[in-house]
């Protein structure tokens, strides 16, 4: 769900910027190396925002991605799967995110999860190699992400627009 559907990069980028009165943005992060490695000190240091109540209500939707869910749906059996866990007060921020942008989609086809190695499913659309490297069952597909673009053994995605080429009919 995380940088896959929501842009939580963006958000943790402004959290950041707000609370160490900073000027990150996501072009310069992803071009420059020792300021990603400045921001990344910064998140380890003030991530406890994470935890607070509120900051998964407003994460910005990744770009088509509802479209393109809303596609999917029609040729695949969609859950989200989220490892919220470990932000408790996350869980009901999320459904109520995801009622909010994605209604389609029913409470019974969201999971939360400690880890996601239990997930069989044809695809796993995740942004985090350890989800990726326990789905043995289908096809992992890494979706890019500030914090996993070092890593090349997963077929990647850029965006939504790139799953639906990939994963849609031709019609």
């Amino acid at each position: 769900m995380d940088d896959v559907l929501a842009d939580t990069s963006i958000k943790i980028i402004s959290e950041i910027n707000k609370r160490l009165n900073k000027s990150y943005s996501m072009p310069a992060l992803l071009n420059n190396d020792s300021l990603k490695l400045e921001f990344y000190q910064d998140y380890l240091a003030t991530n406890s925002f994470l935890k607070e109540p509120g900051f998964f209500l407003d994460i910005p939707v990744k770009e088509k991605a509802i479209e393109v869910v809303q596609e999917l749906s029609k040729h695949y059996e969609i859950f989200i799967v989220s490892a919220a866990t470990e932000f408790p007060e996350s869980l009901k921020e999320k459904l109520t995110w995801l009622e909010a942008h994605f209604p389609f989609i029913s409470w019974t086809h969201v999971v939360f999860c400690g880890h996601k190695y239990m997930i069989q499913a044809d695809y796993l659309i995740d942004d985090h190699e350890k989800n990726l490297k326990t789905f043995t069952n289908g096809t992992p597909l890494l979706f890019s992400a500030l914090h996993n673009l070092h890593i090349h053994d997963y077929q990647r995605v850029n965006s939504w627009e790139e799953i639906a080429n990939l994963l849609l009919p031709n019609e």
